[in-house]
């Protein structure tokens, strides 16, 4: 399997090489050359499998020869057999028609485990084969940086360098990060927000006083192998339901597109998807994008659901790529442009091929607390914020009563028990694997200013490539 940049400039690579550069040198993301298809049969044949079985089945194809099949499937025993539920991914009925796939049984509470338990064990296994080091430079709205550094914390050959826009996360999530203590581990509080350090993250990666010292490498879903490992959840969901016989609609919290864009590969590779919800909260300019064509970004909105604070979705080029005929010269020129203003319109393409799969809806604060008080109410259910918002989406969508309507849970409740203590008077409690992170000592560097404060931060302490 071969990888190509969405913007069509860079030179291609296998899967080991795409997992280790991250974002591409023309500034594109990569994207298999082609989408593996699985026929009816081949998915009737995963039914039943635990999940990392099913998770090596449904990667095998991305993954080609870089990894043997037994040596992939042993990666995802290691990955997966640190959940604290034995389904990794458990599916919870709400009512006749409404579903909840749990994804925050992993170490750190949310749903980027799933995939970053994986990354960390492909980081390690590439750069031995290379004896090469490894600084992962990453931004955070909350989930990913506490998520990706307990995946690669101790490991050899990494150093990680997480930013997060400083009193934007919430204490939860805050704590998950700054309380890991081994030396590769580097947390930075930037001001400002979520987008601001993402713009550096991409900066860094194209600045070749950098690039020319060390190898850096991501954990934001511009990684595709993060992305790789978020698809196999929609099959083991569907499955459950009775694909490939019956369809199913997801509805996803998103605001960097990654996890609802997982949603549009496993369609891409055979998957019965009736319909892929893109809920947002107010930060809305994915449903701007979606329901009238307007992909221009505002102000952030800081909200009860921060890990959706986001005005700048980098993995809607991905999809904006494939719809728009994978041009990736047209890509470039249509990325430049809103790069520059911050403002662009899709084209007829892109617009007819999201509309027929995607619809999207907007959360407020209003919306979200209600969805939060139903789900406890009506079903003896605690979601958090961002989840909430998935519902809300969810029961806004006005699909056929014989259509399963899953909404993916991204976190623990517990994780913001302010907004969940408001909304249903019950506040959530830590499992008790995590229940001392109070308790911990924090390690943390608050940097002002901007890129190059950053930069000259993490070319100090990081390691070089070779």
């Amino acid at each position: 399997m071969e990888y190509i940049s969405t913007r069509g400039a860079a030179p291609a690579l296998d899967f080991e090489g795409a997992t280790l550069a991250g974002l591409a040198p023309d500034g594109g993301l990569y994207v298999p050359r082609q989408w593996p298809r699985f026929s009816p049969d081949e998915i009737t044949a995963m039914r039943g499998l635990p999940y990392a079985t099913l998770a090596a089945r449904v990667m095998q194809p991305f993954v080609g020869d870089c990894l043997a099949p037994e040596r992939l499937q042993a990666m995802c025993d290691a990955a997966y057999g640190r959940f604290a539920h034995k389904a990794v991914t458990p599916l919870v009925q709400l009512d006749e028609q409404h579903w909840v796939l749990e994804l925050f049984h992993g170490p750190t509470l949310a749903f980027k485990d799933v995939a970053l338990q994986l990354l960390g064990l492909l980081f390690e296994e590439f750069l031995n084969r290379r004896a090469e080091n490894l600084t992962i430079v990453g931004a955070t709205s909350g989930d990913t940086g506490s998520a990706a550094i307990d995946a690669v914390a101790g490991r050899e050959g990494i150093d990680i360098f997480m930013l997060h826009p400083r009193g934007r996360v919430s204490d939860v999530q805050r704590r998950q990060m700054t309380t890991v203590l081994a030396p590769n581990v580097h947390n930075i509080a930037i001001d400002g927000s979520f987008d601001d350090a993402q713009a550096m993250v991409k900066r860094m990666f194209n600045d070749p006083d950098v690039t020319g010292r060390f190898r850096i490498g991501a954990v934001n879903s511009i990684n595709w192998a993060r992305l790789m490992a978020q698809v196999v959840y929609y099959f083991a969901t569907a499955l459950q339901l009775g694909a490939p016989e019956r369809k199913v609609a997801f509805s996803v919290p998103t605001g960097n597109f990654g996890d609802v864009f997982a949603g549009y590969v496993a369609a891409r590779m055979g998957l019965p998807v009736e319909r892929l919800i893109v809920a947002t909260n107010v930060n809305d300019i994915l449903h701007r994008a979606l329901s009238e064509g307007d992909y221009s970004a505002g102000t952030v909105t800081p909200t009860a659901a921060p890990s959706m604070d986001i005005q700048v979705s980098s993995n809607f080029e991905r999809l904006l790529f494939d719809l728009g005929g994978r041009d990736g010269v047209a890509m470039a020129e249509q990325m430049r442009g809103f790069e520059a203003s911050k403002a662009m319109r899709l084209t007829n393409a892109q617009r007819e091929g999201a509309a027929a799969l995607f619809t999207s809806a907007r959360a407020d604060a209003d919306d979200t607390a209600q969805a939060m008080r139903w789900a406890y109410e009506q079903c003896g259910q605690v979601l958090d914020p961002h989840t909430a918002i998935g519902l809300h989406a969810a029961r806004e969508s006005g699909l056929g009563a014989d259509i399963p309507v899953i909404t993916l849970a991204t976190a623990h409740p517990a994780k913001f028990p302010d907004p969940v203590e408001r909304a249903t008077g019950l506040r959530p409690t830590l499992p008790a694997r995590v229940g001392d992170l109070f308790q911990r000592e924090e390690r943390f560097t608050e940097l002002a200013g901007g890129y190059d404060n950053v930069a000259a931060y993490i070319t100090e302490r990081a390691v070089p490539a070779a």
